[in-house]
């Protein structure tokens, strides 16, 4: 079944910063290649860290300098808040970062599964999770139903910078469904960092990716398997480009849509995807 056609493609070269557009790309096993090669590391925290903790990660932006391979992530130049550039692998690169998020920190490349130390997560209060996710007094907490384990221990699957999965998907449906909730919101794909944004067939659907979960889809000559709702926290009100500060942003997928958006999935079947290639639920799991 037709359900829309590819509108955008999103690739992000470090974690929590802006990314960039591709017109087509090579998915492989861990998604696209070079999404999420790099990361910030806060040095008095001791942890890896994004912009939930950083916000001014947002208001920087970074693309490869040359195509990324999934065996190779390659150099990325990083555009700072004040416009200046720097390279990933620049010498002063650190200190830069230090002095524009105004804490010491540290650029890392993905790093191997093995090197678990690196990928560990510190001990979190209660109260600590409920600030990252946005709530307010009463509001209970999302379901965490399907999110890797490890991700209690550590702060992405180990040997990836991912939040939870290789990919992330969105739909135009969803997106309007949400307008129709609080139509002052710029409800703009940019604030929920997809890697591919479906534009969809039919009319608003109110959740209509999470309709998918457990199916599989078919998109040019890739095919992947949906896996599980996507969890929203504070990163979809902070600003970023031209897009304001909004927490009303948040406060409306919580009471509309359980404070999830778009879905995680798996890569089933590697190949090419394109901007207007077809999107086709195809099977159950």
């Amino acid at each position: 079944m037709k359900v829309g056609t590819v509108q955008a493609l999103w690739r992000y070269p470090v974690k929590s910063m802006l990314g960039e557009q591709l017109d087509t790309v090579s998915v492989s096993r861990l998604g696209f290649p070079g999404d999420r090669g790099y990361a910030i590391r806060d040095e008095q925290a001791g942890e890896i860290r994004g912009a939930k903790k950083i916000p001014t990660l947002f208001q920087c932006s970074a693309r490869y300098l040359e195509s990324p391979v999934e065996s190779r992530i390659p150099p990325a130049e990083v555009t700072l808040p004040d416009g200046t550039t720097v390279r990933t692998d620049g010498a002063d690169t650190n200190a830069r970062l230090t002095h524009a998020l105004g804490r010491p920190v540290t650029l890392w490349p993905r790093q191997p599964a093995e090197n678990i130390d690196h990928y560990r997560r510190k001990e979190r209060d209660p109260k600590e999770l409920r600030e990252v996710l946005g709530l307010e007094e009463g509001e209970p907490l999302p379901s965490f139903e399907g999110i890797p384990e490890d991700l209690f221990h550590y702060v992405s699957p180990l040997g990836t910078y991912f939040d939870a999965y290789p990919l992330h998907i969105l739909t135009t449906a969803s997106l309007r469904s949400l307008a129709q909730h609080y139509p002052e919101g710029q409800f703009a794909p940019e604030r929920f960092r997809p890697n591919i944004v479906i534009a969809s067939a039919g009319a608003s659907d109110e959740r209509e990716e999470e309709s998918w979960k457990g199916k599989a889809i078919r998109i040019g000559e890739v095919e992947l398997q949906v896996v599980v709702p996507t969890i929203r926290c504070v990163m979809t009100t902070l600003p970023q480009g031209d897009l304001p500060k909004d927490p009303r942003i948040l406060r409306t997928l919580v009471q509309h849509h359980s404070q999830h958006l778009g879905v995680y999935v798996t890569v089933k079947r590697t190949g090419m995807v394109r901007v207007g290639d077809e999107v086709e639920v195809v099977s159950s799991q």
